[in-house]
């Protein structure tokens, strides 16, 4: 079973970020890679998470990426997810269960993807500790009532990862 189990902030999570960025972009073709950008709740001092860096990966086509990305990131031990029904992005995960526990995911997108807001919720969080308190309160809680069920979990957050981007469209207005 693949268990949302959510734990305390670990400082190493910036580092380990920035090995897996290292070693995508040795292992994966230089003229595929616009950018790659630790996001997620790992990404936020002091926030509670799941134990897993997600790695927003800028690539220059989706199209592209699939034909010369899957086979470089297996050989990273990433599972490339083929049923993955948003077709604005390509997924991938290490530790993919029963060969888990998960350990990092690889979103790629292109540069003008939607996903690239998800930055600007990281930034907030990182700003308002008061928010990214909130968040952590709400993503414990889930975590007891759904622990078995991942796309729930990550389902109940949304309403709230979304009150929290009309607050930052609010802040760019002024």
């Amino acid at each position: 079973m693949d268990e949302v189990v959510i734990t305390e902030y670990d400082p190493c999570w910036p580092s380990l970020f920035a090995q897996e960025s290292a070693r995508l972009r040795t292992g994966l073709p230089p003229h595929l890679i616009t950018r790659i950008e630790h996001f997620g709740s790992t990404a936020v001092p002091q926030l509670a998470a799941k134990p897993i860096i997600d790695l927003l990966v800028g690539v220059r086509s989706l199209a592209m990426a699939q034909q010369v990305a899957v086979t470089p990131l297996a050989q990273l031990g990433y599972a490339y997810w083929h049923e993955n029904p948003d077709p604005r992005r390509l997924f991938f995960v290490k530790g993919l269960p029963p060969n888990g526990p998960r350990t990092h995911h690889v979103h790629m997108v292109e540069p003008h993807s939607p996903l690239w807001e998800r930055l600007r919720f990281r930034d907030y969080l990182c700003q308002h500790a008061d928010e990214a308190a909130r968040y952590a309160q709400l993503k414990y809680r889930l975590a007891q009532d759904l622990a078995g069920d991942r796309e729930a979990y990550t389902k109940a957050k949304a309403d709230y990862i979304e009150s929290v981007m009309q607050k930052v469209r609010q802040q760019s207005i002024r």
